[in-house]
């Protein structure tokens, strides 16, 4: 289908944005109206500057306030929509989008609204011009679709027809099979936008909340199915407002609406992701230093070096961790590596990591067709990133996910780069040791939220959960966790009375969104089959790596919930679901950009703890050290 995006979309001037469309791959633009007015150019160049893109300009909107009007005032809206017609024609735009009146004064009589609107579709037609007439949600007398329909029927113009719009329809609740009773070739035009779900008021969230299908709660393809079945064949357009767009790179943010157009087409298709990684490989840190003492202290032994470069393999159990001594610091926002070395980052990770010392960088992913999967990302505007590899090296496949930490997509040959050292960890064969790496937490740029989600949903085939606003001691951090669908495991190979801990891929997004101040640190989440024995070594041998809690979380926690009193003595943070799961976990301070946290899932938590997350931001504040001091290996 045709893909068209609407100018208020994106950043920029007008003419920035035309730009950046025609290069993100959209068929067309809608116009909004206050772009080509603060525009200096003539509509007439607009015009042409738009087909030398090669984008039709399929909309030009709004007009707003027009029908139910008392007499006196119906006359001075003809001569207005005058205007607007002989604007179009210089623009080049044949299809005007009049919105449902918000006005006090408007009348709720819907006949007198179709009488109004047969008589805008006449002075139209007039100028070789359709008008496509919408319910926005919080309209005076109209705010829903069919309503809006029921009266673009009874007008019965052919040059009136109605305008679908995702956002108006279903964050009112709105069941959107009535499409499918609306004639296709009355359908005139189609708007997507998706949001996240919140309960305020729906113009303050149509105003500032929006985002692109894929990276909100409604069901936008599900609404696009219905249109299709009644034989809609328009474009598919994003109206999408939203205050992190209006600051975000106008290219990229053009791309990151056509990623999401291209991934709901082949929603619609029945196209199922081609290749949704099982696990971690690994996790890679840049930066040594306290490395060196931190990971053997959680039990992590060095059990490989790259045959040529200066990376490091730790392993403890099917959990590993590459330790990368080329980091050199942080590049400009919205960099992209120039190109990793080792199935690892070349130089400084994502690009908004602030500060020294170690941080999260890279992530390797198992997956059974790499190179498939690499082509999936690729074909949804995910920057492949080249790597310079010596002709022994393992052929890896990485793209830049939005905040710069390279994704790679692995199958077990990238473990034949390093050269065999040691035995494993202290919990590579026990029972209390660190099995797999549970999830990882990944802090995200001002304004990238949603593309990140968008990416991590379409490229690895992740399903998101809803946003959470979690408090901190300076602001609000805004969290969303993604996993691959849940993965069985064969009856008897856990202990009794733990959780199966599936591999699978887990990863949360966070992003500072109120307040000033460093963004969160990453963090690395790494699962244990006995969170209390892990505690208990930890507590005993290295006290000070662990981060404090406070006494008043353990007392509010013992009466809320029976727990052993150990958990006070050990530092470990515990949270119970609905269903009786139970989730044990402990957190170490922060070394340079990054911590780890020590995981269990009980009984089928599927949770990240987040209700201890505002517990963990504030002993990060106030007790823990930026870098705790040198251990021995």
């Amino acid at each position: 289908m045709r893909k068209s995006i609407a100018t208020v979309s994106v950043s920029g001037t007008l003419t920035e944005k035309l730009t950046a469309v025609a290069a993100a791959g959209f068929d067309g633009v809608e116009i909004f109206e206050n772009d080509l007015l603060a525009c200096p150019l003539p509509p007439e160049e607009i015009r042409a500057r738009a087909a030398d893109l090669g984008l039709t300009i399929d909309l030009y909107q709004p007009f707003r306030d027009f029908e139910g009007v008392p007499r006196a005032r119906l006359r001075a809206n003809l001569e207005r929509a005058e205007h607007k017609f002989r604007l179009m024609r210089r623009l080049g735009a044949d299809l005007l989008l009049v919105c449902s009146n918000v006005s006090p004064e408007t009348i709720g009589d819907d006949g007198l609204a179709a009488e109004h609107l047969r008589l805008l579709a006449e002075r139209a037609a007039g100028h070789g011009i359709r008008v496509a007439y919408e319910a926005l949600a919080w309209g005076r007398h109209v705010n829903e679709y069919l309503h809006a329909w029921n009266i673009v029927r009874q007008a019965d113009h052919p040059n009136l027809g109605t305008c679908l719009d995702s956002f108006h329809i279903l964050s009112r609740g709105s069941d959107p099979l009535g499409i499918e009773a609306i004639p296709g070739e009355k359908i005139f035009f189609l708007q997507l936008a998706d949001a996240p779900l919140l309960a305020m008021d729906v113009l303050q969230w149509s105003r500032h909340h929006r985002c692109f299908p894929g990276q909100g709660g409604f069901d936008v393809a599900g609404l696009v199915r219905h249109a299709l079945n009644a034989g809609y064949v328009g474009p598919l357009s994003l109206e999408v407002f939203n205050d992190h767009f209006r600051q975000a790179g106008t290219g990229r943010t053009a791309r990151d609406g056509m990623r999401s157009l291209i991934a709901l087409e082949r929603q619609l298709q029945g196209v199922a992701h081609p290749s949704v990684p099982s696990g971690f490989a690994f996790a890679e840190l840049s930066g040594t230093g306290s490395l060196n003492g931190v990971l053997p202290a959680l039990g992590f032994a060095r059990t490989g070096r790259h045959r040529g470069k200066p990376v490091e393999l730790w392993s403890q159990g099917a959990a590993r961790l590459l330790v990368n001594a080329t980091g050199t610091g942080p590049e400009p926002a919205g960099a992209v590596s120039p190109g990793p070395v080792v199935g690892a980052a070349a130089s400084a990770g994502p690009a908004h990591a602030a500060g020294a010392g170690p941080g999260l960088v890279a992530i390797g992913l198992d997956n059974p067709d790499p190179g498939r999967a690499v082509a999936h990302a690729e074909s949804l505007l995910s920057p492949v990133l080249p790597r310079e590899r010596a002709p022994q090296d393992a052929p890896l496949h990485a793209v830049a996910a939005p905040d710069g930490t390279e994704i790679f997509f692995c199958d077990d040959a990238w473990l034949a780069d390093f050269a065999p050292e040691g035995t494993g960890g202290t919990g590579a064969t026990g029972a209390t040791g660190i099995t797999h790496i549970d999830h990882v937490a990944l802090a995200q740029p001002p304004h990238y939220f949603d593309e990140a989600a968008l990416f991590y949903r379409g490229v690895l085939g992740l399903q998101p959960q809803e946003s959470l606003e979690v408090p901190d001691p300076y602001g609000l951090v805004r969290s969303r966790a993604m996993s691959t669908p849940p993965m069985s495991t064969p009856p008897g190979s856990t202990p009794p009375g733990s959780t199966p801990q599936e591999p699978g891929v887990r990863m949360v997004l966070n992003l500072a969104q109120v307040g000033a101040g460093q963004p969160p640190p990453q963090h690395v989440a790494l699962a244990g089959a006995d969170v209390l024995a892990v505690a208990r070594r930890l507590r005993a041998e290295h006290p000070e790596l662990l981060l404090p809690i406070p006494a008043n979380y353990y007392d509010d926690l013992e009466a809320r919930h029976d727990v052993p009193p150990e958990l006070r003595e050990l530092g470990v943070l515990y949270d119970r679901d609905p269903n009786g799961g139970a989730f044990l976990h402990l957190y170490t301070v922060t070394v340079g950009r990054v911590f780890f946290e020590i995981v269990q899932r009980i009984d089928g938590y599927a949770g990240y703890g987040a209700v201890n997350a505002p517990i963990r931001l504030a002993a990060q504040h106030h007790g823990s050290r930026t870098e705790p001091p040198m251990m021995s290996e």
